[in-house]
């Protein structure tokens, strides 16, 4: 990598972007809100086939609750039942924790070619 001059004339080797953009994200406290907004788009892999084949994650608010489409009311009451292990496995190893689901019955938003 080549070097990049300092004001003062000594040489230090130029920092990668994604440490630049990682620290600033932490420093910023923006993290965390990047990391819950990634649950909507990993969300099939968080929950499986089957739960995803009848959901779709909407939406993060601030304050860590997710926004989750149902594809029916019964739907909704069973996936209810379950949050508190549907949280566990979103939240295993990440630092911006989603609180609390909100199951919303209705129809998907699916694009062709989407599970």
């Amino acid at each position: 990598m080549s070097k990049r001059v300092r004001t003062d004339g000594t040489k230090r080797p130029l920092t990668p972007l994604a440490q630049v953009l990682e620290e600033y994200l932490d420093s910023s406290g923006l993290g965390k809100g990047v990391e819950r907004a990634e649950v909507v788009q990993r969300w099939p892999d968080l929950v499986g086939p089957q739960i995803a084949a009848v959901t779709q994650a909407e939406s993060v608010s601030a304050e860590g609750v997710l926004r989750v489409r149902v594809a029916t009311a019964p739907w909704a009451a069973e996936l209810s039942l379950m949050t508190p292990r549907i949280l566990a496995r979103v939240n295993a190893g990440r630092q911006g924790r989603i609180h609390s689901i909100r199951w919303i019955a209705g129809p998907l938003d699916r694009k062709q070619g989407e599970a």
